[in-house]
């Protein structure tokens, strides 16, 4: 019988989500699970699968066309069957949608820079849409001149000037008006809407208050070294504090919970989100049970996601959960910094640089590394006392680090 394919309810808090690609052509035939499509929100890809056997009948949507959670997306059906069957289940004619041929670049480029795909005129082969095809139209619009102002009429009382007056000297341009030239406005990507809307409402709704706590970084440094001497994986500082947060979690589980409307929810496991930058925004896939994995296990995914991240093959799945975030720019230099943190998580780890500095140690002023980081937390489900305690936990273990190899 035929049936109506509509977007999963996965991406229901998209504010917005592309269907890019087409994998299965209409008359395709389907297998439990197989993917049929692509469609992009803010962050990811995330794959529509088919629910059952049979065939692809027809195509609701257009590629490049935006959907949400419950748009139908396609007719399925058994062999034989037609799109004209599943009428009654749409309610009225199943809709042709027209066809627009764009390579996936240049459909996320012309997202990006506001375009219409149907404006572009495409030179690739069959009329397809290439990404030089966008960027030749981006070029095109703001090569256009501007419309000019409508003309104001003079005041019909206004009298002549007197003979004897004498012209004022031409005004000088402004500043503002010399410096026009050098302005340039870059629309704003999905992602940077989508980011802009998350931190937004975060710090609206969310109650923060943050510590700081410094901690010896020596062993830390050294732990890492010896690591990197023998083993397959490269393991980088910022790997050992992921592992040192997990820890801390199980050490002081008051901490692994999130805020909703009705109860605070506590976990079992310790699911991390750890904060990587792409040309566009910041993604912040999820680290499943990390207080499970060993060191060199979150090195190797934190490696894979930041390549599904820079070339946009993160999936929503990827992206959702967690209780808390790390994120580092000490790898910048940046000493110490405050995070937002990233709703419903409840807390976000802002990690400083590694420095060199005189400290009391064992009796004696000695140069050591120092580590500075900053906790923001909800305020909501954990009080400071707890964060105190967790901060505590945390800074002993990255000064006795062999003890997050247990």
């Amino acid at each position: 019988m035929a049936d109506v394919l509509r977007l999963p309810a996965a991406v229901a808090g998209q504010a917005e989500a592309v269907l890019t690609t087409w994998l299965v052509p209409e008359g395709g035939v389907l297998a439990p699970r197989d993917v049929i499509a692509t469609v992009e929100t803010a962050k990811a890809s995330f794959d529509v699968e088919a629910e059952s056997a049979g065939v692809l009948l027809r195509q609701l949507v257009r590629e490049g066309d935006e959907v949400t959670a419950g748009t139908p997306l396609a007719v399925t059906g058994a062999p034989g069957e037609t799109a004209e069957d599943a009428a009654a289940v749409l309610g009225g004619p199943v809709p042709v949608p027209s066809r627009i041929f764009a390579s996936p670049i240049a459909r996320r480029l012309a997202r990006e820079m506001d375009l219409e795909l149907a404006a572009i005129t495409g030179t690739g082969p069959n009329g397809r849409i290439r990404r030089r095809d966008v960027e030749t139209a981006a070029e095109q619009r703001a090569a256009r001149p501007a419309p000019a102002p409508a003309a104001t009429a003079a005041p019909a009382a206004e009298p002549p000037a007197p003979a004897a007056e004498t012209a004022a000297p031409a005004a000088e341009p402004s500043s503002a008006v010399a410096s026009a030239a050098a302005v340039r406005d870059v629309p704003h990507s999905r992602l940077r809407r989508a980011i802009a809307a998350r931190l937004t409402e975060s710090k609206q709704t969310t109650p923060h208050f943050y510590l700081r706590g410094t901690a010896d970084a020596e062993r830390l440094w050294r732990l890492k070294e010896r690591l990197n001497t023998s083993g397959p994986v490269k393991i980088t500082l910022n790997d050992l504090v992921i592992k040192a947060v997990a820890h801390a979690h199980t050490r002081v589980p008051e901490v692994n919970v999130i805020w909703t409307a009705d109860a605070i929810r506590h976990f079992a496991d310790v699911d991390l989100s750890v904060a990587i930058a792409t040309g566009e925004g910041l993604v912040t896939p999820v680290i499943r049970s990390a207080d499970r994995l060993s060191v060199s296990t979150i090195a190797a995914f934190v490696r894979d996601q930041s390549e599904r991240a820079r070339t946009g093959r993160l999936r929503q799945q990827d992206l959702e959960g967690g209780v808390a975030t790390v994120t580092n720019l000490g790898m910048y230099g940046t000493e110490e910094f405050g995070a937002i943190i990233n709703p419903p998580q409840s807390a976000i780890l802002a990690v400083g640089a590694v420095r060199q500095q005189p400290v009391a140690h064992e009796g004696k002023v000695r140069v050591r590394r120092v580590m500075t980081v900053t906790l923001s937390v909800d305020h909501r489900p954990i009080d400071g006392v707890t964060a105190a305690r967790w901060m505590r936990a945390f800074t002993a273990l990255l000064e006795d680090p062999e003890q997050i190899l247990a």
